[in-house]
């Protein structure tokens, strides 16, 4: 949700993104965000937001939602992971809820609630940090020398 305004995010995003499209098809869907008065409660807003991203999933997607309450992987957990739903022969669609979290019909919908951090991040900063990991996945599986374990 929400779009990247700041250049060195956006230029990290498409640096990742280049870096990416040697290993798989992917696509940065950036959803615009829900425009809100500011006397409509919160969890409003996440459900407004939650039907936008929902109508954008495919069928025959494993859906990882980014949740600070996620389950926790080492990048080596992460790429074995990435490895395995793709020898399923199914896609993945990772998901950024907007700055208010996810509503809980995202989190049903999600095959996976993945935490990068104990910590939070804005949505905006999020991303580059994500997909550096996401890159970093598809050179562990494909066993190149990104990653340094040890």
């Amino acid at each position: 949700m929400g779009r990247t305004n700041k250049v060195y995010l956006k230029d990290a995003i498409a640096e990742y993104i280049t870096r990416l499209a040697r290993y798989t098809n992917f696509e940065l869907i950036e959803l615009p965000d829900v425009k809100v008065t500011s006397s409509w409660p919160k969890e409003k807003i996440r459900k407004l937001e939650a039907e936008k991203i929902l109508a954008r999933i495919q069928d025959r997607s494993v859906v990882v939602l980014l949740d600070e309450k996620g389950k926790h992987f080492t990048s080596m957990e992460f790429a074995k992971k990435i490895s395995s739903v793709q020898g399923q022969g199914m896609g993945l669609c990772f998901v950024v809820a907007g700055s208010y979290g996810a509503h809980t019909e995202l989190k049903k919908k999600a095959d996976l609630l993945l935490a990068l951090s104990n910590m939070t991040f804005s949505h905006q900063i999020i991303r580059p940090l994500f997909l550096e990991q996401l890159y970093r996945a598809f050179t562990i599986i494909r066993g190149e020398p990104y990653h340094n374990e040890g």
